[in-house]
């Protein structure tokens, strides 16, 4: 069902009218009201007034998450802050959490491209919607929830965590989707195998699945051990929260962004350069509608790149494939850039081996080394030592292979990994310690 049909499905023309009108506004909007966008504006010789179409947008400056953080906590807000009625905020880990607010308005625009999003992905009123995202400053959990309200399914605010609960109440209240990580999802289903939960058990028949790149294997997985379709999304607080891309679930191919609200770019992220479509590289956005925080053309630092062919679900908006990683993810070692999806990948095309895994890199002397840590199956770790020896060589081979570089590869026991509520975190990088 596709949620509201007159912009999902809007011609390329009307789209990209819109899209230069909205332009336009929030261009004016951002320059008259924050200090930081009038000097970005005016140190690129642009001024709002002379945005006429689409193509002046690459005239405008970046943002990145470090204005963000500098104009920490309000700085960027367009309203006072009476006029705001909610605030979210990143974790933080890495520096001061980046600061995001939302109107009244903002909040409905929000829970409609939320209803969009989950109807989109095949949800319907009386869907049963099991939400184990985080509740909290993180915008997953309740960007899911007020979605769902908004469709009229019914709404489980269960948020991450406790997974043999997570089941029961699965199975009790009949839920029909689940929403959290991939991660999250894998952790769930073998639970669900310690409990003697079987999949015909429960009555899921939807996952949507975001806030970490996950590679199709992994999805082929996790469908079939939960017995659902299992559908991609992409979000970011500072754009909006959940809500910017999803899949359809007649194609689950490609997550279409819904253009009306957000312009989409792929650049060089070296160069700053526009990537035409099909090529591969950052993402960045620009707000259209939002109206106590919009970015203009903010970069994502999320890799992938956008196909504008029609989709068979009847939408008109571009697509962007799943991201494949983020440049500052992005692996160097001797030499050879690669993302840890690559090898994730790789991991689930070998029989044997279980979708859980760590990389862990090092500095020895003034070489780097790569390990790929990697739990087995049951039969696997109970199989004869030989047969041991020959997976690993096997994973050994195939690492080089497709990464181009030596992996010491160490197969571990079943459930011996960490395990993650929200993100997982696969990559240790020592090098950062020392």
């Amino acid at each position: 069902m596709i949620w509201d049909e007159e912009f999902e499905t809007m011609p390329r023309e009307a789209l990209e009218s819109l899209q230069a009108y909205r332009l336009r506004k929030i261009a004016e909007r951002v320059y008259a009201t924050v200090p930081f966008y009038k000097e970005a504006f005016d140190r690129a010789k642009v001024h709002p007034s002379r945005i006429k179409s689409l193509d002046d947008l690459k005239r405008l400056p970046f943002t990145n998450k470090t204005d963000l953080r500098d104009n920490y906590p309000f700085k960027l807000f367009t309203l006072p802050l009476h006029e705001v009625v909610r605030i979210h905020a990143s974790s933080g880990t890495t520096g001061k959490p980046t600061v995001v607010g939302y109107t009244r308005r903002d909040i409905d625009t929000w829970s409609s491209l939320m209803a969009r999003t989950l109807s989109c992905a095949g949800v319907q009123k009386g869907d049963v919607v099991q939400n184990a995202y985080g509740y909290g400053l993180f915008t997953g959990g309740l960007g899911f929830h007020y979605g769902s309200e908004k469709l009229g399914a019914t709404v489980i605010p269960i948020s991450g965590g406790n997974t043999k609960r997570q089941i029961m109440i699965m199975e009790d209240f009949g839920s029909t989707v689940l929403v959290c990580t991939p991660s999250y999802a894998l952790t769930i289903a073998e639970a669900m195998d310690e409990m003697g939960v079987t999949k015909d058990r429960l009555k899921l028949r939807i996952g949507i699945f975001g806030a970490e790149p996950w590679s199709r294997n992994m999805r082929q997985q996790v469908e079939a051990r939960l017995g659902i379709q299992a559908v991609d999304i992409y979000g970011l607080s500072e754009v909006i929260g959940p809500g910017v891309s999803v899949e359809c679930i007649e194609a689950q191919n490609g997550l279409h962004i819904f253009e009306d609200h957000f312009i989409p770019e792929v650049i060089d992220p070296d160069t700053g350069d526009a990537l035409p479509f099909g090529e591969e590289g950052e993402l960045v956005f620009t707000t259209l509608t939002k109206e106590a925080f919009p970015v203009i053309r903010y970069r994502t630092k999320d890799i992938t790149r956008l196909f504008p062919e029609p989709c068979r679900c009847g939408r008109t908006h571009v697509r962007m494939d799943r991201v494949t990683g983020r440049t500052d993810d992005m692996l160097i070692i001797r030499g050879v850039n690669f993302f840890p999806s690559q090898i994730e990948s790789l991991l689930m095309n070998i029989d044997g081996l279980e979708p859980h895994y760590q990389i862990i890199v090092r500095r020895e002397g003034t070489l780097d080394t790569l390990e790929v840590r990697i739990e087995v199956n049951e039969a696997v770790f109970s199989d004869e030592i030989r047969k041991l020896e020959a997976l690993e060589k096997k994973v050994t081979s195939e690492c080089k292979e497709i990464l181009g570089i030596s992996a010491r590869i160490k197969l571990v026991e079943p459930k011996t990994l960490q395990r993650f509520e929200g993100k997982a975190t696969r990559v240790i990088d020592e090098r950062k310690i020392q």
